[in-house]
């Protein structure tokens, strides 16, 4: 057993978010394990880039409401308690809502000869305000 030090909190690169999100870089593998960990904060409106994991990724909301959504027009809010799963290699992005702070846990497998995160282009605000009317419908 090995007790993880408090992360350092850091403003994650503009080249791959929308707005100020922030990162507690919880657990980032130990040699045997490549399990990654981050703690992230969405300000309202923020969000990342379109992007996909090789080994799919899960998201664990644990405060506010934030949206996830995929290419091909899927998307929900996110709310404390709710966990989603994104398989290997779908495109989609997650982040607060226009109103409203989101904070979740991203969790995923960087096993592989790749990258885990393969990083694509931001998410215009037509879609963004799509994913809103989206999540609404599915309320």
């Amino acid at each position: 057993m090995q007790r993880q030090p408090t992360p350092t909190t850091v403003k994650t690169p503009a080249e791959n978010f929308t707005g100020d999100v922030y990162l507690d870089p919880v657990f980032s593998g130990d040699g045997k394990s490549q399990l990654v960990v981050g703690l992230v904060r969405f300000t309202p409106g923020a969000r990342t880039n379109w992007h996909s994991h090789a080994n799919g990724q899960l998201l664990r909301c644990t405060d506010g409401t934030g949206l996830v959504a995929t290419r091909d027009g899927r998307a929900f809010r996110m709310r404390a308690g709710d966990a989603v799963w994104t398989p290997a290699g779908e495109q989609h992005w997650h982040g607060g809502t226009s109103e409203t702070m989101m904070c979740h846990y991203a969790i995923l497998d960087a096993a592989g000869d790749g990258e885990a995160t393969t990083w694509l282009e931001p998410v215009s605000d037509e879609q963004y305000a799509a994913a809103h009317t989206a999540a609404a419908a599915t309320d």
